[in-house]
């Protein structure tokens, strides 16, 4: 499940930038100039797959990372990547 979940360039990039913070979908739909739909089809998807929760703060949705996600990219010509996942440690 883990693997499909990271198998869309688009989620990619959202873990990319929840791993900078909390957002709400507006804020995710706007970095990433997608229409709500898309953005929420994609957040249930990392939500299943045990990467990210969500919370409700006044009337949004605020989505966060409970996985710790490492990307790591080698340079061309062999573009290979390597994603590292594990549980996020809580205080």
């Amino acid at each position: 499940m883990i693997l499909d979940a990271i198998g869309s360039r688009k989620r990619l990039e959202i873990l990319r930038l929840l791993s900078k913070g909390e957002k709400c979908v507006s804020e995710i739909m706007e970095e990433l100039r997608i229409d709500g739909k898309t953005a929420k089809h994609h957040l249930n998807v990392l939500e299943r797959a045990g990467m990210v929760e969500s919370r409700i703060v006044g009337k949004r949705k605020v989505y966060k990372l409970i996985k710790e996600i490492r990307i790591e990219i080698s340079p061309p010509p062999k573009r290979k990547f390597m994603v590292v996942i594990s549980s996020k440690c809580q205080a």
